[in-house]
């Protein structure tokens, strides 16, 4: 039996309280009362600590970090609200959540006053620690929390730092609440503040359902393409929280739903029932590696000349030559990309808006070696990273110059924006580029172009490789 006894999502809108919200705090009345009963049922658990997820603490992308302050403070000034609090940390039960995740390949990071300053962040409680123990407080909650920040790590990472904090509770005899801070979609209306779109309320509603009726796996398998468009903040810190409840029957109750601001508010708890359920940590693994097995039996060859290229060269720090005996692809000349993604996470691109080789086939092998170990935004590719990558190739067709964007379309065409010596382009057809707007913009970005500057455009098409 875990040592978790409550488990519970909470929206953190400042907005909710009225000492930020003042009238407007009325509009999420369905949320405050449903928080205040979310904060009695932790007083009813028997809980000894807090533990709070939070998507707004120091973020990482490869790993996970803990507020390591002796004394956990923040307050709402920001919010132009005398708020204050203080807490104190359990530092027994950080100590032990790190060397839990440790043994489950997760680097875990317990951050102190002295590391953050190196890192340029604070230790200082952001509004995802702060909104829901405010309810906490009132209800004259007074226990040691531990701050966690959620992640950028693959779903399944996520779900098995979770069992950490199970097994770090269990090992050091601590009952625990377990709180996952997180709104919804903030895409739900023109006025929302990231503004409309209509995925924003079908993400929310897939929460709330899936929840409801305990589909956890349904959760983790939510679409990554609908997770982006709801630009929301709680779905990893679920996942997380999820991860800690795993081979644990619990029950489910989403306590209220709302979303006046053109933002998701949800507020959810899993009571633990005290007997076994289906565990899906290995399952999800397996899974994984099972996609990726199927989808390298299925890849097209000049995939496969990419993978071999970036692997041997890996392994034995060897180029080897392209065979081309099998496709007269290979031996004609083109500009060429090589794109991979880790977990579905972007691992490295790199390639040649025309071609510098004598054939599309040593385009492919300098592209592959370069995307593995030379694209600047990463560190080069490691051999036990070899096989969670998956490969694309693109083949650009000839670029032409157009007059403006109109003459854009971000799903047949790539970008190439040149201003003076600096030029910078955008594929075609990439997850999360929905607009010719920021299809230019980000090409510019990567130019170092200023978002003023004026620049020519030429268009591309490509045909790519799975």
């Amino acid at each position: 039996m875990s040592n978790i006894v409550f488990y519970g999502v909470a929206p953190h809108p400042p907005i909710l309280l009225s000492e930020v919200g003042g009238a407007d705090s009325r509009k999420v009345d369905r949320t405050f009362q449903a928080m205040q009963k979310f904060a009695r049922q932790i007083t009813e658990s028997g809980a000894e600590a807090v533990i709070i997820i939070s998507p707004h603490g120091f973020v990482f992308s490869d790993g996970v970090a803990i507020n390591g302050s002796d004394i956990l403070a923040g307050d709402l000034k920001k919010f132009r609200a005398a708020l204050s609090f203080e807490y104190s940390n359990d530092l027994a039960l950080v100590n032990e959540i790190v060397q839990q995740a440790g043994k489950k390949g997760i680097v875990t990071l317990a951050i102190d006053d002295v590391m953050a300053s190196n890192y340029g962040i604070t230790t200082t409680l952001d509004h995802g620690v702060l909104v829901p123990m405010y309810f906490l407080d009132r209800v004259g909650i007074k226990l040691p929390v531990v701050s966690i920040s959620m992640s950028m790590l693959p779903v399944e990472e996520l779900y098995a730092f979770g069992t950490a904090i199970k097994d770090a509770c269990n090992r050091i005899g601590k009952k625990a609440a377990l709180i996952a801070s997180g709104d919804l979609s903030h895409r739900l209306s023109l006025e929302a503040p990231e503004g409309y779109s209509e995925k924003g309320a079908v993400f929310d509603r897939t929460i709330v359902d899936l929840l409801a009726k305990k589909d956890f796996r349904g959760i983790l398998n939510i679409d990554t393409g609908l997770v982006e468009a709801a630009a929301e903040c709680g779905w990893r810190s679920i996942i997380m929280m999820l991860g800690a409840a795993d081979g644990e029957d619990t029950d489910t109750e989403v306590l209220s739903y709302e979303g006046p601001f053109g933002v998701g508010y949800m507020v959810a708890v899993l009571k633990p029932l005290g007997g076994n359920a289906d565990s899906l940590l290995e399952s999800l693994f397996d899974e994984r590696a099972k996609k990726i097995e199927a989808q390298r039996a299925g890849e097209s060859e000049l995939v496969t000349l990419a993978r071999n290229s970036l692997e041997r060269y890996v392994m034995e720090g060897k180029k080897i030559k392209p065979d081309m005996g099998n496709s007269l692809l290979l031996e004609e000349k083109a500009g060429v990309f090589v794109s991979l993604k880790k977990h579905g996470r972007l691992r490295g691109c790199i390639g040649t808006i025309e071609p510098v080789t004598d054939s599309i086939g040593f385009e492919i092998v300098n592209n592959a070696i370069a995307a593995g170990t030379g694209d600047p935004r990463f560190d080069p590719v490691e051999p036990d990273e070899l096989s969670d990558l998956v490969y694309s190739v693109d083949i650009l067709k000839p670029a032409e110059t157009i007059e403006n964007m109109s003459q854009l379309d971000v799903k047949r065409y790539g970008v190439i924006v040149r201003s003076g010596r600096k030029s910078g382009l955008l594929l075609p057809n990439l997850e999360s580029v929905d607009t010719v707007e920021e299809q230019v913009a980000i090409a510019k970005q990567k130019a170092g172009i200023g978002p003023g500057e004026p620049v020519q455009l030429q268009r591309f098409e490509v045909v790519r490789y799975y």
